[in-house]
């Protein structure tokens, strides 16, 4: 049995509406926002009493998601320092392609984005960075040059 394709990647947040912002900027689109809770969110999470608001954000090309999510109940725990560097176990981070890797950080850092080191040249091929946004997430650029 193959799988059909990748759904989403789930990122839990404390500021909702700042991740929001921030992926907004980067281009993504809002596609909704809901609650969730009940037995079917306890039994797949494996937590007893989930209540979280969930956004959910999508590429241009409505290809590739974000499920953005901030736990009411039972309440968000955190992994440590939101500034652990990115060879942490478990973390790692979203690519995403960009046309403009100047541009992209230059409009991500008003909603906190710092690079962790910077911007890099990969042979003719690419320019590549990572970005440290809200909550601590971790996103790489990519601009493929021509």
């Amino acid at each position: 049995m193959a799988i059909q394709r990748m759904d989403n990647v789930g990122i839990v947040v404390d500021d909702m509406d700042a991740a929001i912002a921030f992926f907004v900027e980067l281009g993504l689109e809002l596609e909704g926002r809901t609650e969730v809770e009940g037995l079917v969110a306890d039994q797949c999470t494996g937590l007893d009493g989930v209540h979280c608001d969930i956004a959910m954000v999508r590429t241009p090309d409505g290809h590739s998601r974000l499920e953005l999510a901030k736990y009411r109940s039972p309440a968000a725990v955190s992994a440590g320092p939101r500034n652990q560097p990115h060879n942490i176990l478990g973390t790692h981070r979203v690519m995403f392609a960009v046309d403009d890797i100047e541009d992209t950080v230059a409009r991500l850092r008003p909603h906190g984005a710092e690079l962790l080191g910077k911007i890099a040249r990969f042979e003719d091929s690419y320019l590549l960075c990572y970005v440290r946004g809200p909550e601590g997430i971790i996103i790489g650029l990519a601009q493929q040059l021509r």
